[in-house]
C-alpha cells in the first residue's frame, strides 16, 4: 500500500492530507490555522489602506512543520509509504523573497512595511496598475489579451509587482525573487528557483510558445523587462511531472523519505478538478469556497470576454484550461452571518445549531422571490466576466419587513446568477456545457444553495462527496510525480473523489428565476459598465479620501 500527501493551502488555513494512491481515501488530515491570519486592518499597530490583504509567508512553511507530523501520526503508517507530495495554492498570492527565499517581511527593518508582506489573492492595491496594463495593452492591441478575456486583474502578478515598484522601489531592490506562493513554497522543498506552467500561465502574461511578453513589458516600463528576468524566471515545470525532490533537511524535519519527489504547484481551484475527476472538455467545475473558480477544459484556444486565463497543459495534458471566478461567496454568506441580529444568534445557540443553519433553514421557507430582493455579489469586486476590482455589492428591495434570511437568501441567489453569466460566456463562445461539477468547501454543507444554483443554471448540478477535492487533486499530483502508477490518467481515475449526489432543477423555480435574472442582468450590465458604472467608484473615491485625512 502506497500514499501521497497533498497540501491545500487556502485563504486561512493549510489543510495536509495523507491520501491511499489506490483508493483516494483520506487516511489521515491536519489543518493548521496562519499564525498570523490576514493583515486587513492594521499592522503591527499601524493602520494598513482597505484595499490591502496581507500575509507572512513563513506561515506556509509552519502549515508543513506542524501539519505533515501530526497527519502521519493520525495515519499510522510507515513514512516509506509516502511516494510523492504535492500542494495546491491560491492564485495571486505573491510572495516578495531574498536570495535565500527568505520573505521580505522576515528582516526588522521591513517589518512595518506592507510592501515587505505576501499579497494575498484578494489584495487590490494595485488597481492603478491594473488599469495602466489593461489600457496600455489595449492601446497598442496586444494579440495576447484576450487570451486573458481581454482584462487586467489587480489580483495578478504583474499589476502587484508594479505597485511595489512604483511605490516601495527599496522593497523591490531588496527582492530576488517575485513568486506565487505555491512556487515559492516548492522551491523551499526542493531548494531551487522552479516555476509551475500553471501560475505562471494565468497570473503572469506568458505562454508556452512566446515566453513571457517582454516586448509588451518595455512598454509599461523600460525597466520592467530586466526585472522580469532577473526575479520571475526560474526552471518551468508542467502540471503532471516532477518538480524535484524534498532536500535532506525538509525530509528530517517533516518525517518524510529522503528524496521524496514533488510535483510543481497547482492553483487550488484547478487541483479540484483533479479530485473529482473531471478531465474532458464540455464539464463546467465549480470549486465553491471563500471565493468560487468555474473552470472548462477544451483542446480549442479561444479568446473569450471576462475570463481570467487560459493555459494548455495546466491541468490535464493536451487541453487548455480556462478560468473564471467569482471574487466573493463563501466569504459573502459569511457576511450576512455577521449581521444576523443577536435573536437569531440566541435562538442557534439554544437549538444547538450554527447560525449558517438556522439561516438557511429559515431562507430554505421562503418562495422564489417573495422576499422582492435582489443582490449584485460584488462585496469583493467583480472578477468574471466584468474584471473591476473596482465594484462593490448592492441589494435593492428592502423594505421595514425584510428579515435576515432573506437577505442570506438573496445573496445565495446573486452568487447564482454571477455563476450564470458566466456560463452564457462560455457558451457564448462555443464552449457548450454538457455538465455541470460543484466541489469544494460549500456545495456539501447546503442543500438550499445547490437547488438554487440547479434552478437558476436549468441544469443538473453533481455534487462531490468530499470537501477535500483540491487537497486530494494535490496528492494525485504527488502520486504522479512519484510515479505511483503508469500515468496521470490513471493516477486520477484511482484517486478521485465519489459523487454525493446530482441537483435535479424544479421546472416551477427554472421560471420564478429566469424572471429574476433578467432584473439582475440588467442591474449587472447597468453597473458593471452601463449609465450608473460611475456610482460605485465614486463613492470608493470618497472613502479613501477620507481614509488619507
Amino acid at each position: 500500500m502506497t500514499y501521497s500527501i497533498g497540501v491545500d493551502f487556502g485563504t486561512g488555513s493549510g489543510r495536509v492530507m495523507i491520501v491511499d494512491t489506490n483508493s483516494g481515501e483520506i487516511a489521515a488530515m491536519s489543518v493548521i490555522d496562519y499564525r498570523s491570519g490576514t493583515i486587513e486592518e492594521n499592522l503591527n499597530g499601524n493602520p494598513v489602506p482597505s484595499s490591502f490583504s496581507l500575509q507572512d509567508a513563513t506561515d506556509y512553511i509552519d502549515v508543513l512543520k506542524r501539519g505533515v507530523p501530526a497527519a502521519l501520526k493520525e495515519a499510522n503508517i510507515n513514512p516509506d509509504e509516502i511516494v510523492g507530495l504535492g500542494i495546491d495554492f491560491t492564485a495571486s498570492t505573491v510572495v516578495f523573497a531574498d536570495k535565500n527565499l527568505t520573505p521580505l517581511n522576515e528582516k526588522e527593518e521591513n517589518k512595518n512595511n506592507p510592501h515587505a508582506y505576501t499579497k494575498l489573492w484578494k489584495h487590490h492595491g494595485a488597481e492603478e496598475e491594473a488599469k495602466y496594463i489593461f489600457n496600455t495593452a489595449v492601446k497598442d492591441k496586444d494579440r495576447w489579451l484576450g487570451y486573458y478575456g481581454f482584462n487586467v486583474s489587480s489580483e495578478w502578478l504583474i499589476p502587484k509587482l508594479l505597485e511595489v515598484k512604483n511605490h516601495a522601489p527599496d522593497m523591490l531592490e531588496q527582492t530576488a525573487y517575485v513568486m506565487e506562493a505555491g512556487d515559492w513554497v516548492i522551491s523551499n522543498l526542493i531548494d531551487e528557483n522552479v516555476r509551475s506552467n500553471c501560475g505562471r500561465g494565468f497570473k503572469t502574461f506568458w505562454n508556452e510558445e512566446e515566453g513571457f511578453y517582454y516586448d509588451f513589458y518595455e512598454k509599461l516600463d523600460p525597466e520592467l523587462p530586466a526585472i522580469v528576468r532577473e526575479k520571475l524566471e526560474g526552471r518551468l515545470v508542467k502540471i503532471g511531472e516532477q518538480a524535484g525532490v524534498l532536500t535532506d533537511e525538509f525530509s528530517k524535519m517533516l518525517g518524510l523519505p529522503e528524496k521524496l519527489p514533488v510535483a510543481p504547484a497547482i492553483i487550488d481551484a484547478h487541483s479540484g478538478l483533479l479530485g473529482i475527476g473531471s478531465k474532458k472538455k464540455n464539464q463546467l467545475t465549480l470549486v465553491m469556497g471563500t471565493s468560487t473558480c468555474h473552470i472548462m477544459l477544451h483542446e480549442k484556444h479561444v479568446k473569450i470576454p471576462g475570463i481570467s486565463g487560459s493555459v494548455k497543459d495546466s491541468i490535464i495534458p493536451g487541453l487548455y484550461a480556462y478560468e473564471a471566478g467569482q471574487s466573493a461567496v463563501g466569504d459573502l454568506f459569511g457576511y450576512a452571518v455577521k449581521q444576523a441580529p443577536k435573536e437569531y444568534t440566541d435562538e442557534a445557540e439554544e437549538r444547538g445549531i450554527s447560525i449558517y443553519e438556522l439561516l438557511e433553514e429559515k431562507a430554505s421557507k421562503k418562495e422564489v422571490g417573495e422576499s422582492g430582493l435582489l443582490a449584485l455579489d460584488w462585496h469583493n469586486g467583480n472578477r468574471s466576466v466584468l474584471s473591476d476590482s473596482n465594484l462593490s455589492g448592492l441589494l435593492i428591495g428592502l423594505t421595514l419587513h425584510t428579515k435576515a434570511e432573506d437577505i442570506y437568501r438573496a445573496y445565495m441567489e446573486a452568487t447564482a446568477f454571477g455563476t450564470k453569466i458566466i456560463m452564457a460566456s462560455y457558451e457564448d463562445w462555443g464552449m457548450e456545457v454538457d455538465d455541470v461539477f460543484a466541489s469544494g468547501g460549500l456545495p456539501q454543507k447546503s442543500d438550499l444553495l445547490m437547488q438554487i444554483y440547479a434552478d437558476v443554471l436549468n441544469r443538473p448540478i453533481t455534487v462531490s462527496a468530499s470537501d477535500y477535492a483540491s487537497g486530494v487533486g494535490a496528492a494525485i499530483l504527488g502520486a504522479v510525480a512519484g510515479d505511483a502508477h503508469k500515468d496521470m490518467d490513471t493516477t486520477i481515475s484511482k484517486m478521485k473523489q465519489p459523487f454525493l449526489k446530482t441537483v435535479e432543477p424544479i421546472p416551477e423555480n427554472v421560471e420564478k428565476y429566469q424572471e429574476l435574472f433578467k432584473i439582475y442582468n440588467k442591474l449587472h450590465d447597468e453597473f458593471g459598465f452601463k449609465h450608473l458604472f460611475h456610482v460605485m467608484k465614486d463613492l470608493k473615491e470618497i472613502q479613501e479620501k477620507q481614509e488619507t485625512v
